[in-house]
C-alpha cells in the first residue's frame, strides 16, 4: 500500500478535482483506492456525496475522520477506526469534515512533544497515518490519496507525515512558482525534523509511527489554456520556469533544463472547464460523462480526452511510484 498526498500550499489549482478524478481512475488500472479527505474545507466529501448524506455524515459525526480523531482531540483516548464508505467499485472514501479545522491547535502543541518522548504527543501527530493504515486494511486499499488543506500548518503537516510521496499540483503562473519556493524547503525541513524524533523514541514507544518520507514523486501542471494544443504564451512563460523552480526548491538540487523539459512533470492537463458543470449535477467524473447527462458534440470529444488525459497520469504515478497491481482485481 502506498500513501500519495497531492498537496499545494497556494489555493485555486484544481488540486481536489485532481484528487477526485484521480481516485476514480487508479481502481480501473487495477488499484483499490481509498481517498481520505484531510482538507477542513471538505471539498473532496461534497464532491462524492449529495448534501443529504453530507448532513448525515456531520450530523452524526461518526463515518468521518474527525470522528476518527475525536478521542485525542477531547483528551479521551486514542484514535477510533474508520469506516471508508465505498463510492463506486473498489472505491472508498474516509470523509472530511469541516470541524476537523479544531485538530490544527492540537496537532500543533503536539509537534515540539514529540522531541520529549511524550506518547500523547506521538499519539496526535500519528493519528492520520495510524487511521490512514487501519482504513487501508479494512478494504484492501493499494492506493490511497490524500487530499489536504492550502497551506503550511500542523494539520497538514501530520498528513504529509503519513504520505510516502508528494505529488504537487500547480498552475502555470507566478502565484505557484512562489509557493513553490515556500513548501518546498518547509517539507524537507519537516522530513529532517520528523526523522530526529524517530531517532529520539526508536525502541521506546508502542505508537506506530509514520517514516515521514514525502518522497517528490512530480508535480501537474493543471488549468492551462490552450490554442491549437499549444499553452498561450501567457502561460509558456511560466512553464518553462517551473522546472528550474522545481528541483530548486523541492528536491534542493540544481536544474539541467533552462528550455522547460522536465522529467519531473507528470502531466500538462489542458482546461476542462467546460466539462466541470455537467460533472457536478451528474454527480461523476467528467470522464464518465454521457449524452444523457449533456455531454454531445465537442463535450463528447473532450471527455474522451480527459479520460485519456487522467489515465496517462495515474500511469505515470504508478510507474513513479512503484505501485503494485492487485492480482485478484478484476
Amino acid at each position: 500500500m502506498k500513501t500519495i498526498a497531492l498537496f499545494n500550499n497556494q489555493g485555486g489549482v484544481g488540486k481536489t478535482t485532481l484528487v477526485y478524478h484521480l481516485a476514480h481512475m487508479f481502481p480501473r488500472l487495477g488499484y483499490p483506492t481509498l481517498a481520505v479527505d484531510l482538507d477542513p474545507q471538505a471539498n473532496l466529501t461534497s464532491a462524492f456525496f449529495d448534501e443529504d448524506k453530507l448532513e448525515d455524515l456531520w450530523e452524526s459525526n461518526t463515518d468521518t475522520i474527525l470522528g476518527c480523531v475525536d478521542p485525542i482531540l477531547e483528551g479521551t483516548g486514542d484514535v477510533k477506526v474508520p469506516s471508508p464508505l465505498q463510492v463506486a467499485d473498489n472505491l472508498w472514501v474516509i470523509a472530511g469534515d469541516l470541524g476537523l479545522s479544531r485538530f490544527e491547535d492540537k496537532l500543533s502543541g503536539s509537534w515540539a512533544g514529540g522531541f520529549n518522548e511524550d506518547p500523547a504527543a506521538l499519539r496526535a501527530t500519528s493519528a492520520f497515518h495510524r487511521i490512514t493504515v487501519q482504513g487501508a486494511n479494512l478494504v484492501g486499499a493499494e492506493v490511497v490519496l490524500f487530499d489536504v488543506g492550502p497551506n503550511l500548518g500542523a494539520i497538514n503537516r501530520a498528513a504529509l507525515l503519513a504520505a510516502d510521496f508528494l505529488v504537487i499540483p500547480l498552475a502555470a503562473d507566478l502565484f505557484s512558482l512562489q509557493g513553490l519556493k515556500n513548501l518546498g524547503p518547509t517539507v524537507r525541513d519537516w522530513r529532517q525534523k520528523w526523522t530526529r524524533v524517530r531517532e529520539i523514541v526508536s525502541g521506546k514507544t508502542a505508537v506506530e509511527l509514520p517514516r515521514g518520507d514525502m518522497t517528490p514523486a512530480g508535480y501537474v501542471v493543471l488549468q492551462h489554456a490552450v490554442r491549437l494544443d499549444r499553452p498561450v504564451k501567457a502561460y509558456a512563460k511560466w512553464l518553462r520556469r517551473i522546472p528550474a523552480v522545481y528541483c530548486e526548491a523541492v528536491l534542493g538540487e540544481q536544474s539541467l533544463s533552462d528550455n522547460g523539459d522536465d522529467v519531473h512533470c507528470l502531466a500538462t492537463l489542458r482546461n476542462f472547464r467546460s466539462l466541470m458543470p455537467m460533472a457536478q449535477d451528474a454527480r461523476k467524473p467528467m470522464f464518465d460523462l454521457k449524452p444523457a447527462d449533456g455531454a454531445i458534440g465537442s463535450h463528447a470529444q473532450l471527455a474522451q480526452t480527459c479520460a485519456a488525459d487522467f489515465k496517462n497520469l495515474a500511469s505515470r504515478i504508478v510507474q513513479t511510484c512503484e505501485l503494485q497491481r492487485v492480482p485478484e482485481y478484476h
